[in-house]
């Protein structure tokens, strides 16, 4: 009994320094699983040499290892996939602002399209040019419209005077009746004056021929002051 006793001792006395030993060298030679995982690399989609570079098969081609797909593709050895990938990556695009709308800053109207000769009531081809402009400005937003009248100079200057303030204030009355605040609508007639024709119709006599010379200078000026 004390040889067996002896024995399995000396067995043991073995057996432990060679296990702690194995140990140790485990933990130096990083033989862990811990390690171990760590140690694994991510798949790559191309194989590479020892440089990094990609390696390329007899034909030139990328060499594709199992783990490619499309979404991996790079420029170098796929430019038709790599660039619908970043498409399709790429975040939208903000839509553009829309473009500021403006108003024109000054709109001219023949007073013979407006009125008939010497009358300030508006005619239907008169009302038809209101109604497209007030379409026009829709939307927009303003501080004053203002309607300035002209005549010709046939007749007195106080009767032209007077008959310019009338056709500005019938306009400005249809646009109030389509819907524009009368307080943003500032009338003015200028009579005779700033000619649009100058010196270029000749006569004093009201003829037909001096008339139509003159329906340049017989308008109503429309302008939106300070559009935003």
């Amino acid at each position: 009994m004390k040889k067996i006793s002896a024995k399995n001792t000396l067995i043991g006395m073995v057996l432990i320094p060679a296990m702690f030993s194995g140990a140790v060298l485990a933990h130096e030679t990083g033989i862990d699983h811990y390690d171990q995982d760590r140690s694994v690399k991510k798949p790559e989609a191309y194989g590479v040499d020892d440089r990094g570079v990609v390696a390329r098969n007899t034909t030139g081609l990328c060499w594709q290892t199992g783990y490619w797909t499309p979404a991996m593709a790079i420029p170098e050895c796929d430019p038709d996939l790599a660039k619908k990938t970043e498409v399709a990556a790429a975040p939208a695009a903000a839509p553009a602002a829309a473009a500021a709308t403006t108003a024109p800053e000054k709109i001219t109207f023949s007073a013979d399209a407006l009125f008939d000769f010497d009358r300030a009531t508006l005619k239907p081809n008169g009302i038809q040019a209101l109604n497209e402009f007030v379409s026009a400005i829709q939307g927009i937003k303003y501080d004053l419209i203002i309607a300035v009248g002209y005549a010709d100079r046939i007749g007195s200057d106080d009767y032209n005077k007077k008959l310019s303030v009338r056709r500005a204030e019938s306009v400005k009355a249809h646009l109030v009746s389509r819907g524009i605040e009368p307080s943003r609508v500032f009338v003015d007639g200028k009579g005779e004056a700033n000619p649009v024709t100058g010196n270029s119709c000749v006569g004093e006599k009201k003829t037909k021929a001096l008339i139509d010379c003159l329906a340049p200078d017989r308008r109503v000026e429309i302008e939106v002051a300070g559009t935003k």
